[in-house]
């Protein structure tokens, strides 16, 4: 064999293996290749049903009511009810406070009062499980809690209920879970909520709120 057919014959051995060294270099690279990461919504997200806004009820005469205790029958509001759909639970995020607390912050950063309709404390600003009202209940207005763009279902007709603490770090307290899941229950009754309308903030938007350690199987047990 001489030289020229010796050469000939080394590079057409060689083709097949370049040939499939490329492809295997193609075939890595697009292994390689990630879809992005959805959007997180919170564990849990059921397609709401539209309502039309309800109308704000006159607000009631006389003195307005004081923080309650839990499991009082004072919740009921003293004048004409708004048809409410959902119930929406919060934290502050904050380690302390209390309705006042946040009315004032809320007022300081343009709001026109509380944003929330019950604020339940944790022992630092009010009593630990203390039901608070805020002004919204008894003029029965519409929320400053849930903001979600195209559902104004969820202020309109959603009754906001705030747990004092911040559960991305640690739990609420025992006195606090058993005031929620009595609120729960009364607002659940009283205005026919079912059970899947009542969401943690987190389950309607991108959002911690009401914290990632919040025991919602605690609360939702304690329901009938």
């Amino acid at each position: 064999m001489n030289r020229r057919d010796f050469i000939r014959r080394l590079i057409s051995g060689a083709a097949p293996a370049v040939v499939t060294l490329a492809a295997y270099g193609c075939n890595r690279q697009a292994a390689l290749v990630r879809d992005p990461a959805p959007p997180y919504f919170g564990p849990r997200r059921v397609e709401p049903v539209r309502f039309a806004a309800a109308p704000d009820p006159e607000p009631p005469s006389g003195p307005p009511p004081q923080a309650l205790a839990a499991g009082r029958s004072e919740w009921d509001p003293p004048g004409a009810e708004r048809p409410w759909q959902f119930i929406i639970l919060h934290h502050s995020a904050t380690e302390h406070g209390c309705a006042a607390e946040f009315d004032r912050l809320h007022r300081n950063n343009g709001w026109d009062e509380l944003g929330y309709h019950f604020v339940i404390g944790n022992g630092t600003g009010s009593p630990d499980g203390l039901v608070e009202i805020g002004p919204r209940w008894p003029k029965q207005k519409h929320g400053a809690h849930c903001k979600v763009s195209g559902h104004p279902e969820y202020n309109d007709l959603g009754v906001g209920v705030c747990l004092v603490g911040n559960f991305d770090l640690a739990l609420p307290s025992r006195d606090q879970i058993e005031s929620t899941a009595r609120i729960v229950q009364y607002l659940k009754d009283r205005y026919h909520v079912p059970r899947d309308r009542i969401y943690g903030h987190g389950q309607l938007k991108a959002t911690h709120c009401p914290g990632l350690r919040f025991p919602y199987d605690d609360v939702y047990r304690r329901l009938a």
